[in-house]
């Protein structure tokens, strides 16, 4: 990846946040945050990996809403890029987030059973004191 288009991306990511922040007056979108932004090697698309708080009905809302403001965002960010095209932008949902949560939370599920299996589980001491 060169340069440019690491630039590009970082542009993206932050104008595209403020625009959906202050500038999309959508009652579905809700709280979103963009985590990544990946642009074409010909930078003509770009895919914009959200991350949306709350559950399945407000993940889909707020889908819906930013595909229904795609023409405004996109129109916003072309006046603010200076290229000659203005990238076709695709959002895509992204849930490495509660991916890693989830995983998160298992693993300590399974570290608070293994220390209870721990504490039940007999000891040499146990053992030495139970001998005559």
């Amino acid at each position: 990846m060169t340069r440019r288009t690491e630039k590009l991306q970082e542009f993206i990511k932050e104008q595209v946040s403020e625009i959906i922040q202050q500038h999309v007056r959508d009652p579905r979108i809700g709280f979103v945050s963009i985590t990544d932004v990946e642009v074409s090697a010909d930078m003509r698309h770009a895919k914009i990996f959200v991350s949306v708080l709350g559950d399945e009905d407000a993940k889909s809302g707020t889908m819906a809403g930013l595909d229904s403001a795609l023409k405004f965002i996109r129109g916003e960010l072309g006046r603010r890029l200076e290229m000659r095209y203005t990238p076709e932008i695709m959002f895509k949902l992204d849930t490495s987030i509660e991916r890693g949560s989830r995983i998160v939370s298992l693993i300590r599920d399974v570290s608070r059973g293994a220390s209870h299996d721990d504490d039940t589980a007999p000891t040499d001491r146990d053992d030495a004191s139970k001998k005559p």
